[in-house]
């Protein structure tokens, strides 16, 4: 026997959204956050970047007050190279890592940035799942034109569908 669907009746659209703070510019942040925006545009500078020339900075705040930074590191042998959140998150994480993660800036020397300079997937992946092991979500500023930022109140906003470790034990 066969079973045979409608699948106009099975096959539903919906729509993703979420909520995001657009800020026009640094000084409209608070003293954290700008100083955030300062140590991310430092480590940028210290990017590695040769094949690409896309250097990228992330400064990420943890809840006792250190600032971890981090910059993308490329390398010939590519996909080798690691990005600047992974490295900023990597090492907070390997000298903190029972400290919640507070707030994380990230910047590029790109020029003429219209659309917020977002995080890879794989970055993406990464920054829900210490949302996940801290069980709640931290503020993301991404940079967009001149030195406005995007705030993104959880990066679940920027993976929707997400997967993380309770889906493993199924």
């Amino acid at each position: 026997m066969y079973l045979s669907l409608d699948l106009q009746k099975v096959m539903t659209k919906k729509k993703v959204s979420f909520e995001y703070e657009e800020i026009t510019s640094i000084e409209a942040c608070d003293e954290n956050i700008q100083s955030l925006y300062s140590e991310a545009q430092k480590a940028k500078e210290k990017a590695y970047a040769p094949y690409s020339n896309f250097k990228v900075g992330a400064a990420l705040l943890l809840e006792n007050g250190e600032v971890f930074t981090g910059n993308n590191q490329e390398n010939a042998a590519y996909p080798s190279g690691l990005c600047a959140e992974r490295v900023a998150i990597f090492s907070a994480k390997s000298k903190y890592p029972d400290v919640a993660i507070k707030s994380l800036v990230i910047v590029t020397s790109a020029k003429n940035v219209q659309a917020p300079v977002s995080p890879c997937g794989s970055c993406r992946q990464v920054l829900l799942e210490y949302e996940f092991a801290q069980k709640k979500p931290f503020d993301i500023y991404l940079q967009t034109k001149g030195q406005g930022l995007i705030k993104v109140a959880s990066a679940n906003h920027l993976l929707p569908f997400s997967f993380n470790s309770d889906m493993l034990n199924g």
